[in-house]
């Protein structure tokens, strides 16, 4: 059975604190086919991704592992969602309903017949893939979905690159409970030896702390970037609430420019007006992007770091303040990759569980720091091209709304499939006026691709 590594067992752990789950929604025309036969249709693809086909089992002394799973009827639900802003509202109440992944970690969400689906003429079929995030980061998780709704016969779908679920099948029951407690008594026992694994490492990596702040005042390497104080935003407790918007564009891929850059550009414009007009406008603004990492074979599920992104809100010109954003996504992406920056994620490889799973659990979630890397999320993958169906129905979009926490009350998706790109809002409604800051970020879209067009 494949034990989970600790960076994904931390996305494990921390669900527990809070919903932290990867939604994915892609739109599709309406099929017409009964559920019952979308749900069969489900389960018949489903078994052919490994991925899909496990639960967790929580261990004691040892980190969770991945057991083999069945599907069950109640892996797929339907909705009642007759018009998209009902469905929105829905899917909005489902983000704080996260997967129980001891007894599986997806479900698919259906909404059927849903009239004025942006882009689509007729009724649409709306699917939300729930995914932990112990299984997938946002890379991961489109593979999965890719082979969920590919006609072509899936490939192996894993959390990072192409790396499935190693695990034994072990039918007998008396064999499988000895098999667990082998693995506790293993665990157990070699953890003094992973305790100074710790220890070795950390020595390590502050090493490497000095050698990495050594060569950034060489200039070998980017600066880190700055901390900044907290808006309005960024404020406890966490959210009692959740609210959705998206945001369905094609026109988003500006020769020259990422879409990533094409949207902070966007976010710095929209988010500083919104706060402005508030009264709470700060002198900057940051956004944390996750930034996928090489794979490895011994890279985690999770394979990502989260990148402090400087918005340059104090650059009135728009294509100047591109520029300014994608130089600054480049050099935080260089210090990245540096080795140096590697060797916390050494030491983290072999802390023992219980020691991780007790920070997790102590950790003050509602702390908000007085200093903070970014003041929203803004997550963009590609999901690759429009050639998806569900039972003969073409895909329309997709989208995808990162999660929110006591620190965040505001984050974007940015999702692409083909040439149509979604930028998703996901937002504290006691917090954030979703229609008004929707509204905005809809404005400055367009401002951004007409003045980088110009």
């Amino acid at each position: 059975m494949g034990s989970l590594l600790p960076r994904d067992a931390l996305g494990y752990w921390l669900s527990r604190r809070g919903c932290n789950d990867l939604f994915l929604l892609y739109c599709f025309g309406e099929t017409g086919r009964p559920t019952a036969w979308l749900r069969a249709r489900i389960a018949e693809r489903s078994a052919r991704i490994p991925d899909l086909r496990v639960r967790l089992r929580e261990r004691r002394f040892g980190y969770p592992a991945w057991v083999p799973a069945g599907f069950t009827e109640d892996r797929v639900l339907e909705h009642a969602a007759p018009t998209w802003p009902v469905a929105v509202a829905a899917i909005g109440e489902l983000l704080d309903h996260g997967v129980c992944a001891e007894e599986s970690p997806w479900r698919v969400h259906l909404f059927r017949n849903v009239s004025g689906v942006p882009g689509v003429d007729g009724p649409g079929l709306i699917v939300v893939l729930q995914l932990s995030h112990a299984l997938v980061d946002g890379r991961g998780a489109a593979a999965i979905a890719r082979a969920l709704f590919s006609e072509s016969v899936p490939r192996t779908a894993a959390g990072s690159g192409d790396r499935a679920i190693p695990f034994r099948r072990t039918g007998h029951m008396l064999a499988r409970i000895s098999e667990e407690i082998a693995a506790e008594s293993i665990a157990l026992s070699m953890m003094p030896i992973r305790v100074i694994h710790t220890v070795i490492r950390g020595f390590g990596a502050e090493r490497a702390r000095r050698e990495l702040a050594a060569r950034t005042a060489r200039g070998e390497l980017p600066p880190p970037p700055p901390v900044h104080p907290p808006t309005a935003l960024n404020r406890a407790p966490a959210p009692a609430a959740h609210a959705v918007a998206m945001l369905v564009r094609t026109d988003l891929r500006v020769p020259g420019h990422t879409v990533t850059v094409v949207a902070a550009t966007a976010v710095s414009l929209a988010l500083s007006r919104y706060l402005s007009a508030r009264g709470a406008a700060p002198a900057e603004l940051a956004v944390q992007v996750p930034f996928a990492l090489p794979i490895r074979k011994s890279s985690p599920r999770n394979n990502y770091r989260d990148l402090s992104i400087e918005l340059h809100t104090a650059e009135t010109d728009l294509r100047r303040r591109a520029d300014r954003i994608a130089a600054t996504l480049d050099a935080r992406r260089a210090r990245a990759r540096h080795p140096l920056q590697f060797a916390p994620d050494r030491v983290a490889a072999v802390l023992p569980a219980p020691m991780l799973r007790h920070d997790i659990a102590s950790y003050p979630t509602e702390f908000v720091p007085a200093a903070l890397s970014g003041h929203t999320v803004l997550s963009s993958v590609d999901r690759g091209p429009a050639d998806l169906s569900f039972a003969g129905a073409p895909v329309h979009f997709t989208a995808g709304f990162p999660a929110l926490g006591a620190v965040m009350h505001l984050t974007h998706g940015v999702h692409g499939l083909g040439d149509t790109i979604t930028v998703s809002i996901h937002a504290d409604p006691e917090v954030v006026d979703i229609e008004d800051y929707a509204a905005q970020l809809d404005t400055a879209l367009s401002e951004v691709v007409a003045a980088l067009r110009a």
